[in-house]
């Protein structure tokens, strides 16, 4: 599929661009230690901060260089359909690029996750797997 370029279309100017250095993705967990566990733990995102407080727990995780990818419903069913075999994700799919897919699927086969995808070539030089949310971490 090729990269549709739509920035002129839409009258975009570099001045009017707002500059980001970074993105966060904030998930708001009811098992807080489940999902530290399979984030920091499991995944081995390091950890960059943490806080504590009577008003709550929030630890910030490192993971890596975020972009923000947005996709139509119909783009989103065929990503599904390529990877997993059905559409499975919600409105919002977390990704993490890995140096080694199988000793990533190693560690995380060991949460409380369900496999979606086994690794499987659905690019040329990438492999890729799918897996559901933490199963406890979440109401």
């Amino acid at each position: 599929m090729g990269r549709l370029d739509r920035a002129a279309d839409r009258g975009s100017s570099s001045s009017r661009t707002v500059s980001s250095s970074t993105a966060s993705l904030v998930v708001t967990a009811a098992d807080y230690d489940e999902a530290i566990r399979f984030y920091r733990d499991v995944l081995g995102l390091p950890e960059w901060a943490a806080f504590s407080s009577p008003e709550g727990l929030v630890t910030i995780l490192d993971g890596g260089r975020a972009t923000l990818e947005l996709a139509d419903p119909a783009h989103a069913e065929f990503v599904d359909a390529v990877e997993v075999g059905s559409r499975v994700a919600g409105h919002v799919r977390v990704a993490f690029e890995v140096d080694d897919v199988h000793t990533a699927m190693a560690s995380v086969s060991e949460a409380p996750v369900q496999i979606l995808a086994e690794p499987d070539a659905v690019r040329p030089g990438t492999r890729s797997t799918r897996v559901s949310k933490p199963l406890r971490a979440y109401s």
